[in-house]
């Protein structure tokens, strides 16, 4: 006498159809009750900066003073220019709701913003009247996930190497007055005359 150890085709799938309980209503196919939609308005000043013509370091003080004119990228993301001397830069930005990915956390996008906004601006401290300045390569390394229980964090952006066209920046984005690190980064910048 031959035993059967697998069940024929299609007894599997019925035995489990029983265990299995189907809905009884469309509604019960819709997932959970979905969350009311929330907004997030930006607000920002159109025009260049009134402090265009400042040398670069004078100028960023000027900004940082100012305080409320911040460029829209900056104020889409909440970040804002803390501190800037010759070959450094500092910004600060507070991770919103606003800034989150499917899974609950900050889009990776927003620790490469603020990490490129002080790369960019940490070369923006060395540059003489007349020249500008663009990133080539941009290199992200991530730590840990922001979120809004991160509070305010913190970029330090500092020049490695400037040279007469290329400038080579790194920077680390941190929490807790510096004791938690989110994300490092470094950049490779040209330089350009205007």
């Amino acid at each position: 006498m031959s035993r059967r150890c697998w069940p024929r085709r299609g007894e599997a799938r019925r035995a489990l159809a029983i265990l299995r309980p189907r809905p009884k209503h469309r509604s019960d196919q819709q997932g959970p009750m979905p969350m009311p939609p929330r907004s997030h308005t930006v607000t920002w000043e159109e025009g260049p900066s009134p402090h265009a013509g400042l040398p670069a370091v004078e100028g960023m003080h000027a900004q940082i003073a100012d305080g409320a004119k911040r460029t829209p990228m900056f104020a889409l993301m909440g970040i804002r220019l803390a501190r800037a001397e010759p070959g450094l830069a500092v910004m600060e930005g507070e991770v919103g709701e606003q800034h989150y990915n499917s899974i609950g956390m900050a889009h990776g996008g927003y620790a490469a913003t603020i990490l490129d906004a002080a790369l960019w601006n940490s070369v923006r401290t060395t540059m003489e009247p007349g020249y500008g300045h663009t990133t080539l390569e941009l290199k992200v390394n991530y730590a840990r996930a922001l979120t809004v229980k991160s509070g305010l964090v913190t970029c330090e952006g500092k020049v490695v190497h400037r040279g007469g066209r290329i400038a080579i920046s790194e920077a680390r984005l941190t929490g807790d007055g510096g004791k938690t690190l989110y994300a490092y980064a470094s950049s490779t910048l040209m330089i350009v005359k205007l």
